[in-house]
């Protein structure tokens, strides 16, 4: 079977009204924090991307019974088996290590293979390892596999302090903090809105969490988790993201809804040094621009600093922007791999170490091009509808990873592409 390809004719203007869909960074750890609970947990606002599948089939390898009704995902965990993720599951995706906490409070014990996913630079498993030793759980890295289990004496509440405010230690330390006695503090936490909405679903299951999306987060260990008859997923922040800057490419006005501005802040403050004009409402953002991009210097960093996962998106806005951009990567290595792709549209781009210089042009050029994560995908089709000309986007499995409908979506807005 030939490989399914995006094709994108440019030059087309961008109008209309999207909707984005539940968020995926968000609803893989609300599936894999049902684990916690015997019994059905229902969430809403599924977005219906190949992560959730592939997490429903660890989920159904463990033993659950999963099953999907539009953008309604239904978890039954009451007869869990396993708790080993496979290798043929997990290389697949890199929210893999979101089950390794459920897992331990739920049997004691966890082995899950190394994760995969996008080759965006590697996955720090010691902050994971660091962070949950200090709760009394022991690891083993042996064969490709990462296999945890708790102490004899049992797990400890307790002061824990990451070096880095990572999005999954934080996670896990939430998930196993909530089922010891005693009070477990997380300083240096990450702060990014799925850190909220995941407390909020554990809260939901009788887990007592104070100060999520803070840098600290204190928890009061319970006695057994109840499943959730029904929890609605915070918007897609990085899907909303995505479609603002398809409205700056494509001129607007595109209302993008479904998201909370708030969760976009920094973003939309570059947008609008850009030379785009905003209209920010509750639960929405409508974009336009009239003259030309202008340049804009930005930096990836924990939340609320700029999300690494619009850094390449924002580097199309730069490549077409009248002046010098400097980009600076601070968590992924390898996320300018991308920019060897846009090159090839035309763009001016230069890399020195984890900094990107950007020298606009007034238009890219069409090309054959290939996505190497989910997020340079997305960012190559933006491009594409910039470009003069044809462009042909291969390796779009990495963009189903993470957006639903998104040729779909493009295509209502005026886009012209299959």
């Amino acid at each position: 079977m030939a490989e399914e390809r995006i094709i994108v004719e440019g030059g087309t203007p961008l109008t209309g009204t999207v909707q984005v869909s539940g968020a995926k960074n968000s609803v893989l750890k609300l599936m894999a924090a049902s684990i916690l609970a015997a019994g059905t947990t229902t969430i809403t606002n599924t977005p219906q991307i190949s992560d959730v599948e592939i997490m429903a089939d660890v989920l159904r390898h463990l033993g659950a019974e999963v099953s999907f009704n539009a953008d309604t995902l239904t978890i039954d965990c009451s007869n869990l088996h396993s708790f080993e993720a496979p290798y043929e599951l997990v290389n697949k995706m890199r929210a893999s290590t979101a089950v390794l906490g459920p897992l331990i409070v739920r049997f004691g014990q966890a082995r899950v293979s190394m994760p995969g996913g996008c080759q965006i630079g590697s996955r720090q498993m010691d902050l994971h390892f660091a962070a949950l030793e200090a709760l009394g759980v022991v690891f083993e890295n042996k064969h490709g596999y990462i296999n945890a289990s708790v102490l004899p004496s049992g797990l400890k509440a307790g002061k824990v302090t990451l070096r880095f405010p990572s999005v999954g230690a934080t996670e896990n330390l939430m998930i196993v903090a909530s089922s010891v006695p005693g009070a477990t503090i997380i300083e240096n936490a990450a702060a990014e809105p799925e850190i909220s909405d995941l407390a909020q679903f554990l809260i939901a299951m009788g887990a007592q969490i104070e100060g999520q999306g803070t840098p600290v987060i204190c928890i009061q260990g319970v006695d057994g988790y109840r499943p959730v008859s029904s929890y609605r997923t915070v918007g897609d922040r990085i899907e909303a993201g995505t479609f603002l800057v398809a409205g700056a490419v494509g001129g607007g006005p595109v209302t993008v809804q479904g998201f909370d501005p708030e969760h976009l802040r920094l973003p939309l403050k570059k947008l609008e040094a850009m030379g785009c004009s905003l209209e920010i409402a509750e639960q929405s953002v409508t974009i336009s621009r009239q003259g030309n991009l202008q340049p804009v210097d930005l930096q990836t960093l924990p939340y609320p600093g700029f999300p690494t996962d619009l850094q390449t998106q924002f580097m199309v806005l730069a490549a077409l922007s009248e002046g010098v951009s400097v980009i600076t990567e601070n968590i992924f290595e390898n996320r300018f791999m991308f920019a060897d792709e846009l090159y090839r549209m035309g763009a001016n781009i230069r890399i020195e170490g984890h900094h990107a210089i950007v020298e606009g042009v007034k238009r890219l050029s069409g090309a054959p091009v290939q996505a190497s994560d989910l997020r340079a995908g997305a960012a190559l089709v933006l491009a594409g509808i910039n470009a003069e000309g044809s462009s042909i986007i291969s390796e779009v499995r990495h963009i189903y990873r993470g957006y639903e409908d998104f040729v779909g979506k493009l295509r209502s807005l005026g886009a012209t592409i299959e």
